[in-house]
């Protein structure tokens, strides 16, 4: 389903609407632990998912006798998310706090990102993952995602949230690790930017020129973010598709440990970088698409898509690499979802 959105009041009566309409939480139980992931973007960042979206939907599930907390996990890059005490700080500082969301936020990995448990995956793209102990514990999700574009994926929305946003720090480091990016030497400033963003102190300059150890790189793609020459390349053919498919691999391991699951897209003021390196100056791609709901990841990923696409491929434009309709039909093979959809459409 979709509803259209406008200011802050308007978009939380817009997600209340779509909520009283739709029911999706009539399935849970009285007193149910409910998760709700949420990403808030770095500091810089002004365009994620809004508090008062947040706090729409943490009342709608406490009318339902829910105990919902708010989560997301440590990252990978250098930021204020790469530990929990500075990233609960941060959430805080955004306006997520308890007392304004009506939920408590939890660091979901722990401290440093490690804490979890261990899954194996026999799809011959990754090997094991980690994610947070409460998976398999707990019946019921909700992924609430800002859809946007994305340096490695060219489209981030629901199922990059699961995927990245629900995997311990070296889970996210292993589904990167295909993509290794080099140095166009001859448009090279030696600028520096790189070398300072680099997780990993994997760049180094050599004769005014920035070098790339590959076997130190993590494939986080910082360093594709930081670079405003194009000096930093990566072989999209073959990189890129390892990817998406150890994404869509993750994102059905942990879906899996889920009876109930429902997925809401704010396609809001969408960006051309995804929230993790947007700022107020970035660019937004397009028009307000508005609020989209299902049980089903992969349709409202695609619906999303297909709305903002609707009539030009947006991403492929601000990103040059677009190859997210080969997430969507990975992700349908391995059963996330549906290709197919039937959107409705409700008036605000």
């Amino acid at each position: 389903m979709r509803v259209n959105a406008g200011g802050p009041k308007e978009r939380a009566a817009a997600l209340t609407k779509l909520l009283s309409n739709t029911q999706p939480f009539a399935c849970l139980k009285s007193d149910e632990i409910v998760p709700v992931k949420l990403t808030v973007g770095e500091s810089q960042s002004a365009y994620h998912v809004g508090p008062e979206i947040v706090k729409a939907l943490i009342a709608h599930l406490k009318a339902r006798k829910a105990r919902p907390f708010i989560f997301d996990t440590n990252v990978i890059y250098r930021g204020q998310r790469t530990n929990a005490v500075d990233h609960a700080i941060l959430v805080n500082n955004k306006g997520f706090g308890c007392s304004k969301v009506g939920a408590p936020f939890i660091v979901a990995d722990g401290l440093f990102g490690l804490d979890g448990k261990e899954y194996e995956v026999t799809t011959g793209n990754i090997a094991r993952i980690r994610v947070p102990s409460f998976v398999g514990m707990l019946d019921s999700l909700v992924v609430l995602s800002h859809p946007t574009g994305h340096i490695l994926s060219g489209y981030a929305g629901a199922i990059k949230n699961v995927a990245m946003g629900m995997s311990c720090r070296s889970t996210k480091q292993v589904q990167h690790s295909s993509v290794k990016p080099r140095i166009m030497r001859e448009k090279c400033t030696a600028c520096g930017c790189c070398i300072a963003i680099c997780p990993a102190s994997a760049i180094s300059l050599e004769a005014s020129k920035a070098v790339i150890r590959q076997e130190a790189c993590l494939g986080c793609g910082e360093c594709l973010c930081a670079c405003k020459f194009d000096a930093v390349a990566v072989n999209w053919k073959e990189e890129a598709a390892v990817f998406y498919k150890r994404m869509v691999d993750v994102a059905g391991i942990i879906l899996s440990e889920f009876k109930n699951k429902f997925f809401i897209n704010c396609a809001l003021d969408i960006t051309k970088e995804c929230d993790c390196i947007s700022t107020k100056d970035d660019t937004i791609v397009c028009g307000d698409i508005g609020i989209l709901a299902s049980t089903d990841i992969v349709s409202v990923d695609k619906a999303t898509l297909d709305l903002v696409n609707k009539s030009e491929d947006i991403f492929l434009k601000a990103q040059g690499n677009a190859d997210y309709y080969a997430i969507f039909e990975y992700a349908a093979q391995r059963g996330l979802g549906s290709l197919q959809y039937d959107l409705k459409v409700i008036e605000t």
